[in-house]
């Protein structure tokens, strides 16, 4: 019989090395939470104008220290500082924002089909600048106004699923899902009347989702939104953790069970709406990378918060990276995350089909 301590967790026993990733998969991660970095300078050097990676660093340089910049042509120097990087920024913050505001969703509710649009967010938000384009307003109004109804959105869900005190995760749900439909009703009546000279394309192609006009502007509130959501997200990483038992566990271990996810939800509601408002109608990322990182790093929201963070960022900058450089004219990107994103999800339930 083995003596007793060889069978308690400790330093160099069983309980310890089950709890430990595996060393393929703690370099998987390692290998992810990088991979934001370096797909981001070979972002910036592709493009219908292609740039050196030496130039691309010079320029970078050049934002602190002026004398880096010489040797460098000035187009290729304003062209980085001014055009590719802040949309580069943006594009690793939205992905960002929508993998692990889809990772919480899932959590929460305990569905791995779910993300960051069940709750109608995305259909309020994209109504939202429908009116804006209608109205014919600018940029910054129809991403306040896409901001404004996707907070909306989620309000009403929230507010309805108040009428109903039993299950109310499940009634939440349901209401989500009714004014993402109501919301995408009223989107449909708005491309219906709108002027399809002017107004009727300029719908479409929001909708469809694209980082064509995003400049300096964008990026403070999508950094600060998504920066202090990403904090927050891993600050109560545990919580996540518990919350997947079931609400009955957590209420045993002492948590407020619906308090602790009316505030997750909140904040992704947060996050997805400012993503939302700055990108458009961006699919599949909230769904496809959650699952991705968790079978790398599995089901641990210690590891899957920041996994997902950095493998959303990496997904969306690539697919925004393949669609100003493929074809001559831009593809959108909601486009091209179904289009990839659908056949990657498949490969992954097929994976991952012992469980989530």
């Amino acid at each position: 019989m083995r003596p007793l301590r060889d069978r308690r967790p400790g330093r160099g026993g069983g309980g310890e090395r089950r709890s430990q990733a595996p060393a393929w998969s703690r370099v998987a991660m390692a290998v992810g939470l990088a991979s934001p970095l370096a797909l981001a300078l070979v972002a910036l050097t592709l493009g219908y104008y292609p740039i050196s990676a030496l130039d691309v660093t010079r320029s970078l340089a050049s934002a602190v220290a002026p004398a880096a910049a010489d040797g460098v042509p000035e187009v290729a120097r304003l062209l980085v500082l001014e055009v590719r990087l802040p949309r580069v920024l943006a594009a690793l913050l939205i992905g960002a924002a929508l993998a692990v505001t889809g990772v919480v969703f899932q959590g929460i509710f305990t569905n791995p089909l779910v993300d960051s649009n069940l709750l109608g967010v995305t259909s309020g938000a994209g109504f939202g600048a429908a009116v804006a384009l209608l109205l014919g307003l600018g940029v910054v109004w129809v991403q306040g106004a896409a901001f404004v109804f996707g907070l909306l959105a989620v309000t009403l869900a929230f507010l309805g699923s108040r009428l109903y005190r039993t299950a109310p995760m499940i009634v939440l749900t349901l209401m989500g899902i009714l004014v993402g439909s109501l919301f995408g009703s009223l989107t449909s009546l708005l491309k219906y009347v709108a002027d399809p000279l002017d107004a009727l394309p300029a719908i479409t192609f929001w909708l469809l989702g694209g980082l064509t006009g995003v400049g300096w502007r964008d990026v403070p509130a999508l950094l600060a939104l998504t920066g202090a959501g990403a904090a927050f997200f891993w600050l109560v990483r545990w919580r996540l953790n518990v919350l997947s038992l079931g609400d009955a566990e957590a209420a045993a271990l002492g948590m407020h069970p619906q308090r602790m996810k009316f505030g997750l939800i909140v904040v992704a509601t947060l996050m997805t709406a400012i993503a939302v408002s700055v990108g458009g109608v961006i699919g599949w990322v909230g769904l496809v990378v959650p699952h991705a990182a968790r079978i790398v790093v599995g089901p641990d929201h210690r590891r899957l918060v920041p996994m997902s963070l950095a493998v959303g960022a990496s997904f969306l900058l690539l697919i925004d990276t393949v669609s100003r450089t493929l074809l001559p004219s831009e593809v959108p990107l909601g486009v091209l995350t179904g289009l990839i994103g659908v056949p990657i999800l498949v490969v992954l339930l097929r994976r991952n089909r012992t469980g989530w």
